[in-house]
């Protein structure tokens, strides 16, 4: 699978979602800007960007 430079990761904020957010980190990817949380009226949804650095930076 190609490893996109940036991704913006949604879903519902439970713990399979900080799971998601973590194998990414141990990919390589760095988190970029803040979480974000809405209500879509029944539950949580969480969202955070995050980047895979170039080899320049």
């Amino acid at each position: 699978m190609e490893r996109l430079r940036y991704r913006l990761i949604t879903g519902p904020d439970n713990a399979e979602f900080c799971r998601r957010i973590s194998a990414l980190l141990e990919e390589g990817y760095v988190l970029h800007g803040s979480p974000t949380l809405t209500c879509n009226g029944d539950s949580v949804i969480a969202g955070q960007a995050v980047i895979l650095p170039s080899e320049q930076d």
